[in-house]
């Protein structure tokens, strides 16, 4: 799990690469771990798209990051949120992030250079 994005060539997972059915997931963990660590250079945690998510999962920043001082993996990260968070509440933040989001996430694949043909 790259968190460390000070050199300018690594970059937190993509928003839509999921951790079992959750998109963003695997991004807000990257950034959250590397704001705790004073390594996340440029990036803002949590952010309006990291605060919109959370809201539709129906928790909070503050369980959220108590939630990653608990569990260091991405499986036990995604066990957590499964147990914390009906899956309906999952797939609306999902559906917010593919359909009322789509241009951020383009525009963030862009900009680190994610290929058009792997959005």
């Amino acid at each position: 799990m790259p968190t460390d994005f000070r050199d300018g060539k690594t970059f937190p997972r993509r928003g839509r690469q999921q951790i079992g059915e959750a998109l963003w997931l695997a991004r807000l963990s990257d950034k959250a771990r590397a704001d705790a660590a004073g390594t996340i250079d440029d990036y803002i945690y949590p952010c309006p798209m990291d605060r919109g998510v959370i809201e539709r999962w129906g928790t909070t920043v503050a369980a959220f990051e108590d939630a990653l001082r608990q569990h260091a993996t991405d499986d036990e990260l995604y066990a957590w949120l499964v147990a914390n968070v009906p899956m309906e509440k999952i797939r609306e933040a999902n559906r917010w992030l593919l359909e009322e989001r789509k241009e951020n996430l383009d525009r963030q694949d862009a900009e680190e250079g994610v290929a058009l043909e792997a959005r």
